[in-house]
């Protein structure tokens, strides 16, 4: 979704490696070390602009956007995932996602990942599962899902709790029928946010294990499948 492609990583080694073999202090190496840097920015750049677009197509075509609260300070701490979270830009989608939020009157609500995958979302009972177990099945009820659905639904449940407890932000539009707004604004006074058919969607984040793999999980759900 966002970050490097494999043309921005070898341009980048290709570089590093020309600055390396100039002799310090010597132009050469002035001229190799401003031409990193410019390809640095525009890697940086790239990525910042991604985020942002992705923010703003999900914020303007869901009514609640559930996400998960990881701690991406902690996580980078693993020298495997470091790179590939890092390149994913998974903060910045974060901030892109709750600064659109605001503005479009879209609630964003981090819940916590502890055992979303683990427990049952049909029956609430914890399934314990390695990392490598695709498939959720509940011993208990029966219930069978794949992996990141069966979080996905953990996430909005919980989602929907702390909405709903929340002072303030009780009533939303995930029934279609009440808009949110800015303080002093009305659903008419903001032209930009389209009509559309209610829905919910949930973000999820994927650990990367190796490039080309899923790094994230965008799961939808209509406003129907979980009316209350």
């Amino acid at each position: 979704m966002l970050g490097f492609s494999d043309k921005d990583e070898r341009q980048i080694k290709k570089l590093q490696k020309r600055l390396s073999g100039t002799k310090k202090g010597s132009k050469n190496r002035i001229k190799a070390r401003n031409r990193l840097g410019r390809a640095h920015l525009k890697v940086s750049r790239r990525r910042n602009d991604g985020a942002c677009k992705e923010a703003i197509r999900v914020i303007q075509s869901n009514d609640l956007v559930a996400i998960e609260n990881l701690k991406v300070r902690n996580m980078v701490k693993n020298h495997h995932l470091a790179k590939s979270i890092n390149d994913a830009a998974w903060y910045k989608f974060r901030e892109w996602l709750e600064y659109f939020g605001s503005i479009y009157g879209v609630p964003v609500i981090a819940v916590e990942p502890f055992n979303t995958s683990q427990n049952c979302s049909n029956c609430g009972k914890k399934v314990s599962k390695t990392l490598s177990t695709r498939t959720h099945k509940c011993p208990y009820c029966g219930y069978e899902a794949d992996r990141d659905e069966n979080a996905a639904i953990n996430i909005l449940q919980s989602a929907l709790k702390q909405l709903s407890t929340t002072p303030g932000r009780g009533e939303s539009n995930i029934s279609g029928e009440t808009g949110l707004c800015l303080d002093g604004e009305t659903q008419t006074d903001k032209p930009t946010r389209r009509k559309r058919k209610s829905s919910i969607v949930i973000f999820r984040i994927l650990l990367p294990l190796g490039r080309g793999e899923r790094q994230s999980d965008l799961t939808n759900f209509s406003a129907a499948e979980f009316k209350q």
